[in-house]
């Protein structure tokens, strides 16, 4: 084999790439590609900017009026008044979706390790099949699905038994209601759970099994080599598929507004209603009696759309942290 076979095959292929071109022997597809597949990443950018910039322009009369003010504001008078405030809806949202995460976290993950880890292989198939199809469910259905069935059941049953053996604790006081913060903490329990779960399947199936076999060949139970060997080697996408799915909380309008009653207050019982920023904006925008409602309500749309900014940012922070520490059994 001559040198110049050998210096090409060691060459790596961006390098390639870059010597091909300065000689003029770059071909005309690979240009085509690197055109389109940059036209697709700038659409994608410019179709972002677009959408923040005429939310944002929306929400500008409300901006001057209210500012920062408006987050602390825990009125929303739509009538004589026309005074707006955000703080109702920033409670209801952060109890709602950090409350379905709680739930839904570690009951996602302990889906994922029984159909990779446990599970029989004829079972894994269906269950995780079936799971899947919870994602596939629309959210006006599942939303439906609370009114009819779900709430009933948290009115007459769950909601008693959380009043007489945790009663002592505010979250669980007062009267018990179809409508309130909990059927809407189960329905994003829900719908977040087929998310994480999906993920988390997809990251425990990426640890490398001579890893795993190493760790039982060593005498380790099954339990420390997932505690050793699965959750260090998947930690970094566990947690960006944790705040996946709270994004997919904080988001979620619809079956939200179905099963959280729409009241503006805030209160530390998770049996009354109340109101999220996306239930609200769903629920408001369209029969908005004024033009400062119209505002007040995209200026909601802004502070989620600067929440899913912030999200967006921390996953990557969590994932590059993790990802500088490789993985070791302890």
């Amino acid at each position: 084999m001559s040198s110049r076979s050998l210096s090409s095959i060691a060459t790596p292929p961006a390098a390639r790439a870059a010597e091909l071109r300065r000689r003029g022997r770059f071909r005309p597809g690979d240009a085509v590609l690197h055109g389109l597949t940059l036209c697709a990443a700038l659409a994608g950018v410019a179709l972002l900017f677009l959408i923040a910039w005429k939310v944002v322009d929306q929400a500008r009369p409300a901006i001057h009026t209210f500012g920062l003010h408006f987050l602390t504001t825990k009125t929303w008078d739509p009538g004589t008044r026309q005074i707006f405030g955000a703080a109702a809806f920033l409670f209801g949202t952060a109890v709602t979706s950090l409350g379905a995460l709680l739930i839904a976290g570690p009951l996602s993950i302990a889906i994922a390790l029984f159909l990779t880890e446990l599970a029989p292989r004829w079972l894994r198939g269906p269950i995780g099949a079936l799971v899947e199809m919870l994602a596939a469910v629309p959210s006006v259905a599942v939303g439906l699905w609370g009114i009819l069935v779900m709430g009933p059941f948290v009115a007459d049953h769950l909601e008693p038994f959380l009043k007489r053996t945790l009663g002592f604790i505010p979250l669980f006081r007062g009267d018990a209601s179809v409508f309130g913060l909990l059927p809407a903490i189960l329905v994003l329990t829900i719908m977040i759970t087929p998310i994480v779960s999906s993920v988390s399947r997809e990251l425990f199936l990426g640890v490398p099994r001579d890893l795993k076999e190493g760790a039982l060949a060593l005498g380790t139970t099954r339990w420390e080599m997932i505690r050793g060997v699965v959750f260090p080697y998947a930690r970094s996408g566990i947690a960006a598929a944790l705040i996946l799915g709270l994004g997919r909380a904080v988001g979620e309008a619809i079956a939200v507004t179905q099963v959280i009653g729409g009241n503006v207050a805030i209160h530390w019982s998770l049996f009354k209603p109340g109101d999220t920023l996306a239930s609200r904006i769903a629920s408001q925008y369209q029969g908005a009696s004024s033009a400062k409602q119209v505002a007040a309500i995209a200026y909601l749309a802004v502070i989620l759309l600067c929440f899913s900014l912030a999200a967006n940012i921390g996953a990557q922070a969590i994932v590059r942290r993790f990802a500088r520490r490789q993985p070791v059994m302890r």
